[in-house]
């Protein structure tokens, strides 16, 4: 997936089916906002965003869908704030930006050599994430 284009719910599906997961209405709706929406969101902001649509949803079908889709390797688990996860689809290697201002947090390219290697001083290597704190292009003008 490129830029902002829009997925479909066949893309989403393919994806779900391709890691080998069943891809009910609460995985696909859950996955699809994820893909959506670039703000990598938290399990409330995901929560609310899909409560509406889907009545039958609840915070514990939320977390669970996401640890599937972590467990299967569709989404990254962000530690960037001790008290709160966020999520993220994991389409390509890259590092995030938490602004101190505004607190949203940005895709930040990052060509570190750490996210291609498997073994590093002998260690190995299963994830690797790049967290960086300042201030965005948007608050620093």
């Amino acid at each position: 997936m490129e830029g902002n284009q829009e997925v479909t719910l066949n893309y989403i599906k393919e994806v779900l089916l391709t890691h080998e997961v069943k891809p009910s209405l609460h995985r696909i709706r859950v996955l699809k906002f994820i893909v959506d929406h670039k703000n990598h969101p938290s399990v409330d902001v995901i929560y609310k965003a899909l409560v509406n649509d889907i009545p039958t949803l609840s915070k514990t079908t939320v977390y669970n869908t996401l640890k599937l889709l972590a467990d299967k390797g569709i989404v990254s688990i962000l530690h960037l704030n001790e008290n709160e996860l966020r999520y993220d689809y994991a389409i390509h290697p890259h590092a995030h930006l938490r602004c101190i201002k505004c607190h949203k947090i940005f895709d930040v390219d990052f060509s570190e050599e750490c996210f291609s290697r498997r073994k590093i001083n002998g260690h190995d290597i299963l994830e690797a994430q790049v967290n960086l704190k300042g201030i965005c292009k948007d608050c620093s003008q």
